[in-house]
This record gives C-alpha cells, sequence and structure tokens, in this order.
C-alpha cells in the first residue's frame, strides 16, 4: 500500500525562531514497521518553512496514496493544524483513509470523532503494532473491529472504540525508520545534525500533571548495548552528532543506565546527548556522573516545576527542593549543564509569590531556565483538581505550556506575563551566568549557552510581541470542565499491561503515532 505520514507545522513560538529542526521520532517509529510489512513509506514534514497547509496537501497526494496517517509531538496545541489539513485532503481525495494519533486523539477520539469526519480512524495509544495492524485489516478487507487499539464511526455514524491494545513486550523489536528523513536537513544545538531517541517510555512517578504517564503505562527500556550501537551507527552512517532524549524518565533503572552508558564508552563516538530526568536520579547517580559526561552527556533538562514545597506536594511531584539544588551543584561539579523548568499557574499565586520563586531560582543557581505555564490536559488527575478554574485561552493552538491557559484571581494576565518574563532576564543575565557564557572554559558548554541565549533572546521578544498585539484572551471564559469536558483521569491508562510469563518487572509499551505532552518530563 502507498502511505504517507505527515507532521504538521506548530504554532509554538519556541518551534518557529530557532533555525535548527528535529525530525519527528513517532511517526519515523510508524514507518519502520510499516516499510518492514511491504507497504511504500513517504514523510511530509511540514515543520520545514513552515509549509502552507495547501502545500502540505499537495505534497501529500502527489502520488495517489492509499493512506495518510498524521501525528504531532505536541497533538494538543497541533489538532486544529491536523484537523485541517485533514479536511482539506478529504475535500480534494474523499476516498483517501485517513488515519490520526497521538496522546491528544488517543484521549479525545470521541470528540474528534463526533465532530468531524475528517479522520477515519483513530490510533489509540502506542502505534507500531496498532497502525500496521490496521493497515493490513483495510487491505485484507477484514473487520476493523478486530483490530485493538483504534476508534472509528460505527455504521451508524457513532464514535467507538475497541478493546485497548498491550503494551509492547520488546522496544527493541520495533525499529525506526530513519530511512525516511535526510539526516542533512536536522539540526540542533545551533546547526549539529540531530535525532530524537527513545531510550525508554513512561515514568514511574505519579505527578499528577503529566500528559504523559498514563499514555506510556509503565517505564521499560531498550536494551542499553543495542541503543549505544544505533547510537553509534547513526553517528558512522549518516553524521550524527547530537541525540534529543525523548524519554520522560531515562534514569529510572540505575542498572540499566549505567549499562548505556558503559555501552556509549566503549563504542568511542563523539556524540553529545540531551535530554530530561529527575534530580533525585542526579543525586542518586553521584558516584557515576563521571560516566554521563564520557559517555557524551552535555545537558539535562530537569523537571522541577516549582521551588514551593505546598505546590511541589499539590502535584505529587515526588521530589524536594534540597535534592533540586544538590542535583544542579552535582551537573556543574561534572561539566554538564542544568536546565531547569519552571512553571507558573499551579495555584492562585501573588507577585510575592513570584518573587519568592525568582529568590529560590537564584539560590538554585541553574545555567538554563524555561518558565512555563501550567497547561492541564483532560486526561490527567489535576485536571480534576483545576476543573473549576476559568478558561482565558481559547485557542487550542496556543495549549503549549508556553502561554497562559487558567484565569488567576490575584493577577491580571499581564502582570503575571510580565512577572514571568522579568524573572527569565533576571535568572539569564546575573554576571555569575554571563561569566559563564563568556568564559566557560569547556569550548563546547560555551558554545551550547551561547546558542541557547541567542536563541532564548529572540523568543523573548517574539513572545513579548505575541502577548501585546497577536494574542487574544478572554475576560469571562467558560471553566477548564465546560471547554474541554468531564475529567477523564480515570481513563488514563491508554493501553493494557501484561507482564511476561514467570517475570515480575513491568512490561513495555511503544510509541503511538507519535510522542506527546511530554513537556514538564518527570
Amino acid at each position: 500500500m502507498n502511505i504517507v505520514l505527515i507532521n504538521p507545522s506548530h504554532t509554538a513560538i519556541g518551534s518557529r525562531v530557532p533555525d535548527d529542526h528535529l525530525p519527528p521520532l513517532g511517526l519515523l517509529a510508524i514507518g519502520g514497521p510499516l516499510i518492514d510489512s511491504g507497504h511504500q513509506v513517504r514523510l511530509v514534514d511540514a515543520e520545514f518553512g513552515p509549509m502552507p497547509l495547501g502545500r502540505v496537501v499537495d505534497e501529500a497526494l502527489r502520488d495517489d496514496p492509499d493512506f495518510i496517517l498524521i501525528g504531532h509531538s505536541g497533538s494538543t496545541s497541533a489538532h486544529p493544524t491536523a484537523l485541517r489539513i485533514a479536511e482539506m485532503i478529504k475535500a480534494r481525495a474523499p476516498d483517501v483513509i485517513v488515519i490520526y494519533g497521538g496522546v491528544f486523539p488517543t484521549y479525545h477520539w470521541r470528540d474528534i470523532l463526533a465532530a468531524s469526519d475528517a479522520f477515519d480512524f483513530i490510533v489509540r495509544g502506542e502505534g507500531e503494532a496498532t497502525a500496521t495492524a490496521l493497515v493490513e485489516a483495510i487491505e485484507m478487507r477484514q473487520p476493523v473491529a478486530s483490530v485493538a487499539g483504534i476508534a472509528y464511526r460505527d455504521d451508524l455514524g457513532h464514535p467507538v472504540a475497541t478493546q485497548p491494545a498491550m503494551t509492547i513486550a520488546d522496544l527493541d523489536a520495533w525499529r525506526v525508520g530513519w530511512e525516511l528523513i535526510d539526516h542533512r536537513r536536522y539540526s540542533y544545538w545551533g546547526g549539529k545534525r540531530a535525532v530524537v531517541m527513545h531510550f525508554s517510555r513512561g515514568c514511574p512517578h505519579l505527578c499528577n500533571y503529566c500528559g504523559q504517564r498514563g499514555f506510556w503505562t509503565r517505564w521499560r527500556h531498550r536494551d542499553p548495548v543495542k541503543f549505544a550501537r544505533e547510537i553509534a551507527w547513526l553517528y558512522r552512517e549518516h553524521g550524527v552528532e547530537l541525540i534529543n532524549l525523548a524519554d520522560e524518565n531515562p534514569t529510572s533503572s540505575k542498572k540499566a543506565w549505567r549499562a548505556f552508558l558503559d555501552a556509549m564508552i566503549a563504542e568511542n563516538v563523539p556524540v553529545l546527548i540531551v535530554g530530561s530526568t529527575r534530580a533525585d536520579d542526579i543525586v542518586r547517580d553521584a558516584d557515576i556522573l563521571n560516566l554521563y559526561r564520557k559517555a557524551g552527556v552535555i545537558r539535562w533538562l530537569l523537571g522541577m516545576e516549582n521551588t514551593d514545597e505546598a505546590t511541589l506536594s499539590l502535584i505529587r511531584k515526588g521530589g524536594s527542593t534540597k535534592s533540586d539544588r544538590e542535583a544542579i551543584r552535582l551537573l556543574r561539579q561534572h561539566g554538564i549543564l542544568s536546565m531547569t523548568t519552571w512553571v507558573a499557574g499551579f495555584e492562585d499565586e501573588t507577585l510575592r509569590d513570584l518573587w519568592r520563586g525568582f529568590r529560590q531560582l537564584i539560590a538554585y543557581d541553574p545555567d538554563q531556565i524555561q518558565a512555563l505555564y501550567v497547561t492541564p490536559h483532560r486526561w490527567t488527575p489535576f485536571f480534576r483538581i483545576a476543573s473549576r478554574r476559568k478558561v482565558i485561552q481559547q485557542d487550542v493552538r496556543l495549549w503549549d505550556y508556553k502561554h497562559q491557559v487558567l484565569h488567576m484571581t490575584r493577577l491580571k494576565p499581564w502582570m503575571l506575563f510580565f512577572a514571568v518574563k522579568l524573572i527569565e532576564v533576571a535568572v539569564q543575565s546575573r554576571p555569575k551566568a554571563l561569566a559563564r557564557i563568556l568564559f566557560h572554559p569547556d569550548p563546547e558548554q560555551r558554545h551550547s549557552m551561547r546558542w541557547y541565549t541567542s536563541m532564548g533572546r529572540r523568543v523573548w521578544f517574539r513572545e513579548v510581541w505575541g502577548f501585546l498585539a497577536r494574542d487574544r484572551r478572554v475576560t469571562d471564559g467558560p471553566t477548564l470542565a465546560e471547554f474541554w469536558g468531564a475529567p477523564q483521569d480515570a481513563e488514563e491508562e491508554s493501553m493494557v499491561v501484561r507482564r511476561p510469563p514467570g517475570k515480575s518487572g513491568a512490561c513495555v509499551v511503544e510509541t503511538a503515532l507519535v510522542p506527546d505532552e511530554r513537556r514538564l518530563a518527570g
């Protein structure tokens, strides 16, 4: 069958400003199994440009495909674009079967299928096995109801879902379709040839705002040696210089992570590794952090989310401000950059609360920060906590963690916005921080900090301009529950967990049509 994968363009400011682009791992993970099943597969990556929607549709329909699969790593904020592309495709080629996947459609399948007939099927949860089985069932004219993990409209036009799909027991059994991309077009870190990869999926922790926890179901990892070998192959065959780990928590198992570090060191390739993890894991690994840097780890994003103990307790973060500070100190001691996420809006903060958070960030002394806004997803427990709060941002394209979406009674939107922007400037422009950017003894670290500072400055001004001149907010919007619907945290697990016979460890889960909503890792 002739299959086209579409990666819609993203509207988030951070995606539009940098000159670098990373490949869509989720779609490549779907593409590999489809190719191995004998199908002709092609990728249309609309992030470049970004492509106008008309050109995206032209490219997708160029060779009369039988199936078009659409997904994006930020599937909530990308949904309006994905929907518009699907509608345009159906208007020109109504017989093409359009399949949609990602975290957002996994949980919002009822609403999506009821609101539009642009999507024929939705893949719920991980997609390698499910998408392949669905294409095969349609090709062989078998009943699609026998395919687990999908949703569609029945003969009466009603949205229905099949039973959840099983988690995939072996993450190494499904390969990524690297041949679908031209590696020369993808870069990160200021022009370094780069790809996105998964060492593991899921997270054992119970942060109640996390949009990924239930989607991936359980934490599992790839074979450490095989994973290191694949990275080395990407370097030697395609010149890949940097790996961006998409894992929520790759260091969950110290034993598995240590095995990967040893395997990477043995491969002896000059590949840099960036990713996200928990501060607690860094503190736990104090005795092997020298291996992190030797294996290529150059920056960790630490999903701290907040510097207030009461807020951390509210969101069930499970960490502490003490371990956060210690993790940053340990990373710096071993030549690894620290980036911390700091999220505003979990509770009804005041300017005094923001000032206290700023002072705590200064005490943490991170190399870089990412200031974000709480963005509750309907399938998370935090959505239920916040369900009565008012929505001030009704443009779903801006539900990207970089825009305030919930009303705060004590701070007007402009007050919160400019307080956050000032905190960003103050933290990043401290004399100590500037000295690191200008005079860091490690040239690779200097390069990375200067690149991030340059990119951040461009994003900062674009965000200010967007807030003042482009973004529209409402003063008396609906509640969160009225805007999205009833909480879905009871449906949080999208797939069925099956333990291997005779083993007590948790089983594995693979990528959906695209990994999504992984912001605030940990």
